[in-house]
């Protein structure tokens, strides 16, 4: 059984990834790209909840980990929000958004399987951070759907 032994190896951290990477394509389009103060809180929203979660999972304990992909959480609420704005603008088109709402659908679902998989260990020990067997959990559930 793989244990998790880096952040990049979180699920939920690539999936805002993934997301980032995508804000960043969608704001280097011409007119988006002129407009300087939503191109820098679009970015920096889903640049923090990339951010959260490595910071989180190096914290000392689940709780300290579980606050921080909170965090992770409502940056990425924020990016779909400032989205919204670029729409109607004008500067992204319907399947854009769409694919950011879907982007960040998987990002938070996987935020939050992970803030229960969190809570339900947080009486045990850590022994190689917080995500110790995260690989068990994962498996588990992926057959009902969840990932």
């Amino acid at each position: 059984m793989a244990t998790i032994q880096r952040f990049e190896d979180l699920e939920c951290w690539q999936a805002a990834r993934e997301l980032t990477k995508y804000v960043y394509k969608l704001t280097k389009m011409d007119k988006f790209s002129r407009d300087f103060g939503l191109v820098n809180q679009i970015r920096q929203s889903s640049v923090s909840s990339m951010g959260n979660t490595s910071e989180g999972f190096h914290r000392n304990s689940n709780k300290d980990f579980m606050r921080f992909l909170g965090y992770s959480r409502s940056s990425i609420a924020e990016t779909v929000s400032h989205s919204y704005v670029a729409y109607d603008q004008e500067y992204i088109d319907d399947n854009e958004l769409e694919e950011v709402k879907r982007l960040s659908d998987i990002a938070w679902k996987k935020i939050n399987n992970f803030i229960s998989y969190l809570n339900k260990s947080s009486k045990k020990r850590r022994t190689n951070g917080p995500v110790a067997c995260f690989i068990c959990f994962i498996g588990s559930i992926s057959s009902i759907g969840w990932f």
